[in-house]
């Protein structure tokens, strides 16, 4: 029973954070990218932990952690890095301008 409700949550988790796309069925936002990242990863997480836990249920513990991991991956603010025609990758800051990083791979 477990591992059929595991796989239930996992199956729906997977498919909610697909719906996050613009009209191409691309996902280019980066927000958006990484809160349904982090919905996944936290649902995954809290499935395993209300498995293994005693006393909870493992589609509570997904529910929860698919919150708690959607909001962080939506607040926790990363760089969006972009390519240009030489190949470099760069970023844009608040202001506009573009940083390059030759560090990075984009």
């Amino acid at each position: 029973m477990k591992h059929a409700a595991l796989t239930v949550v996992l199956a729906s988790g997977l498919t909610l954070s697909a719906c996050a796309t613009d009209p191409y069925g691309y996902n280019s936002d980066p927000t958006t990218r990484r809160a349904a990242t982090g919905a996944a990863v936290g649902g995954v997480a809290g499935a395993v932990a209300g498995a293994v836990l005693p006393g909870v249920n493992p589609v509570t513990g997904a529910v929860v952690g698919a919150v708690l991991g959607g909001v962080a991956g939506a607040v926790i603010k990363g760089r969006q890095y972009y390519r240009d025609t030489r190949g470099y990758c760069y970023y844009v800051d608040s202001n506009g301008n573009p940083h390059y990083d030759y560090n990075v791979r984009c």
